[in-house]
């Protein structure tokens, strides 16, 4: 079955440590069940400085979105906050709506 979480929905943090964050899905992974979402669960690596070919120096400590499961994620309405997603036929195409109060999503 196809996930209903898709790249460039905001959704809310449920669970974990980012409890309450909301933020943009970078990239879905359906194989593993996982998203990145934008400027959460940030993982902290120290790179070695080296020396690119224009002299410059490149290093130090990057920070990268980490992947969460999906079941840690609820999409954002935006009139209801978090909630469910369910599907309506409109016309032969099947459309996202919120669970709440039915806009599409």
């Amino acid at each position: 079955m196809g996930l209903k979480i898709k790249k460039g929905d905001t959704v809310a943090i449920i669970a974990g440590k980012d409890l309450g964050a909301q933020g943009r899905v970078l990239e879905v992974i359906p194989k593993k069940n996982k998203v990145i979402v934008e400027a959460v669960a940030r993982a902290t690596r120290h790179e070695k400085v080296r020396m690119n070919r224009r002299g410059t120096q490149e290093g130090g400590i990057a920070h990268k979105e980490s992947p969460i499961n999906i079941s840690n994620v609820a999409l954002v309405c935006p009139t209801d906050g978090p909630t469910r997603v369910g599907y309506k036929m409109e016309g032969g195409a099947k459309i996202r709506i919120c669970r709440k109060c039915g806009t599409e999503l």
